[in-house]
């Protein structure tokens, strides 16, 4: 079972903001929509590129690259060019902090 790794205080990650971190050696974009934390892998299934830096409306990040959009709770890609999920992963708040874990291997 993989350690929960410590993401940021909580108010240090505001409304629409996202940080991205090593967990386990996947690159986990961790963002807020609403006060709200999800956990997604920062890679678009259609090419490989990074999701981050792509325009995130409600639960859905977009690749900045070629539109492909992912559901950020799901991980489940929306629209072409990609049809593959990408990796979600479990957030925990704990004392104001926000931390994610890799649990695919559990």
């Amino acid at each position: 079972m993989s350690e929960w790794i410590k993401v940021a205080a909580c108010a240090e990650l505001g409304p629409g903001c996202w940080r991205v971190l090593d967990v386990d050696g996947a690159q986990v974009a961790v963002v807020n929509v609403d006060g709200e934390f999800f956990a997604i892998e920062d890679v678009c299934t259609h090419d490989g590129g990074e999701l981050t830096g792509g325009q995130i409306c409600g639960f859905e990040i977009e690749c900045p690259r070629h539109g492909a959009r992912f559901d950020l709770r799901t991980g489940a890609a929306l629209c072409a060019p990609a049809y593959e999920p990408t990796a979600v992963f479990p957030i925990r708040i704990e004392d104001g902090a926000v931390f994610v874990r890799d649990d695919r291997w559990d």
